[in-house]
């Protein structure tokens, strides 16, 4: 009897010399090198994994990010302004224009919403 085959699905895929030079170069740092039909498998593989996160930070990532960017801000503040303006500045920097929080809300719902 036969072995099975292992990728029973064929697909004819149309790459330009360019993107068959990337994975080229990709290939030959892998140890060891996977034949061409590997390499491609595992590259969308790593894209559909990584695309299956939604691109959505942890709360960890987020909070950091957020701290990174009020020390930004912090170093351009206008000292001379009172605390409480300097503060609702920050805020108001830190959140985004209204028209991006609502596309971050949309974007944060669970699809088929």
């Amino acid at each position: 009897m036969p072995r099975p085959e292992l990728y029973p699905v064929k697909k004819i895929v149309g790459f330009d010399q360019a993107m068959i030079d990337d994975v080229e170069k990709w290939r030959a740092k892998q140890r060891p090198i996977p034949n061409v039909s590997e390499a491609i498998r595992q590259l969308v593989g790593r894209a559909l994994s990584s695309a299956k996160a939604g691109g959505r930070r942890s709360a960890a990532a987020s909070n950091n990010a957020s701290l990174m960017a009020g020390r930004a801000i912090d170093r351009f503040a206008d000292t001379s302004a009172p605390d409480n303006e300097q503060a609702s500045r920050k805020r108001r920097l830190l959140q985004g224009p209204k028209e991006f929080r609502k596309m971050r809300a949309k974007s944060r719902k669970p699809q088929g919403s």
